[in-house]
């Protein structure tokens, strides 16, 4: 039997599921196949910024999405001395002043089930897409693996590509990346949290070590960076080096790293940083890291995908009604993102090479002087980052056919 739907989305991450939702309440059929049998994996993009705040809000989620467990943080600051704020969200005239802390997979819980109450909306767990189907000169659908091994073809008016940084459709697609060069790949763990403990996004930088310590709801998760490459030597090391590493670059967290047991807690995040020139062929489209990978610096990832999904789902409802994409519909997605897009990843690369290496390197503990000089006397400066990183340079919003 033939399986047909009018627009076919590649996986169920925040992109995907975002975009599904807004076309299925445009009375779109839509089609969102994930290869997992749910949304449970760990150490992902966790922060969800004010403009992804706000749109929950416009599609009427805000206030189930506010009784999630959550840790909220108003302000990004390195400790001193001297300390330095970052950012300060509270300086933002917006409806959510901070960044909410929430699991992911709670945050696509919510979206599944939003979109569930659409009777155009339908989400296949465990269905892996596995190539593209091309009839006439352009891609028609996929093909997909289940997860006990049943194959199958979905036809499709258009296929979307939400499938993250090693994407199926991009590559089957022939959209190739253009790679910029990171100084360092990142490292994965949690600790424990206690009652007492602060709930502050906190860097850290110390002889040679960078750290991120995430608050969670009743633990920290933690980003450990260091060299591109060197995870073969730290799983050879041992734990126990591992874990002097953790003492010497977060020494407030020393009496806890024993709560890593192995280098099996630990997981690795080879890093990448990318754009796809173009990001759309006939009948295909990749959004979020499909088309523009991102480093994990300033956590700007989920909210671009879900900003991607937002303008994807405006431009192209109406063609999707009338029955036809065209590659000028596909090109205009691109044309409205792709900016914002280029301002983070140049904001990134300059964080990798006047931050992060320096001090993964060992010439530096810390941000440059310069820059805590100026943060420090202009207290305001403090709103350019927290805008960037909160509202972003183009924020999309929902249409109002979406909202509730």
């Amino acid at each position: 039997m033939e399986e047909r739907t009018t627009c076919l989305i590649a996986g169920g991450g925040p992109a995907g599921m975002v975009l599904g939702l807004l076309l299925a309440r445009a009375g779109v059929e839509v089609t969102v196949l994930e290869k997992h049998a749910d949304f449970l994996r760990d150490f992902r993009g966790d922060t969800v910024h004010p403009s992804t705040l706000q749109l929950l809000d416009e599609l009427g989620l805000g206030e189930k999405f506010g009784k999630l467990p959550q840790s909220r943080l108003d302000t990004v600051s390195l400790p001193g001395p001297p300390a330095l704020t970052i950012a300060d969200f509270r300086k933002l005239k917006v409806a959510h002043p901070y960044v909410a802390m929430v699991p992911q997979w709670d945050l696509l819980d919510l979206l599944a089930d939003a979109g569930r109450a659409e009777p155009a909306f339908h989400l296949r767990m465990n269905t892996e897409v596995v190539s593209l189907i091309r009839e006439a000169g352009r891609v028609a659908g996929v093909r997909y693996r289940t997860a006990d091994g049943t194959t199958g073809e979905i036809r499709a008016e258009v296929t979307i590509g939400c499938d993250g940084r090693w994407s199926v459709v991009r590559q089957d697609a022939g959209l190739r990346p253009r790679e910029f060069p990171v100084p360092v790949d990142t490292w994965w763990f949690r600790l424990p949290r206690y009652d007492h403990d602060e709930a502050r996004l906190t860097p850290s930088m110390h002889h040679g070590h960078f750290a991120v310590v995430i608050p969670r709801d009743g633990y920290f998760q933690v980003a450990y960076l260091a060299a591109k490459g060197l995870d073969a030597q730290l799983r050879a090391d041992g734990v126990a080096a591992f874990r002097n590493r953790i003492r010497t670059v977060l020494p407030q967290l020393a009496d806890r790293v024993d709560a890593i047991t192995a280098m099996d807690d630990v997981k690795h995040l080879d890093v990448r940083l990318n754009l796809v020139p173009r990001w759309h062929s006939a009948g295909v489209l990749c959004i979020g890291d499909a088309a523009h990978a991102m480093s994990p610096v300033g956590g700007f990832g989920i909210n671009l995908a879900v900003q991607d999904a937002v303008a994807t789902a405006r431009l192209l409802a109406g063609p999707l009604r009338r029955g036809r994409v065209s590659g000028r519909d596909l090109a205009r997605v691109q044309r409205r993102r792709v900016v914002p897009t280029m301002l983070v990843q140049a904001i990134q690369r300059a964080m990798h090479r006047v931050v992060i290496r320096p001090v993964i390197e060992g010439r530096r503990n810390g941000p440059p002087r310069a820059l805590v000089a100026m943060m420090n006397a202009v207290p305001a400066a403090r709103f350019v980052p927290a805008y960037l990183a909160g509202v972003g340079l183009l924020p999309e919003h929902a249409p109002d056919w979406a909202r509730r």
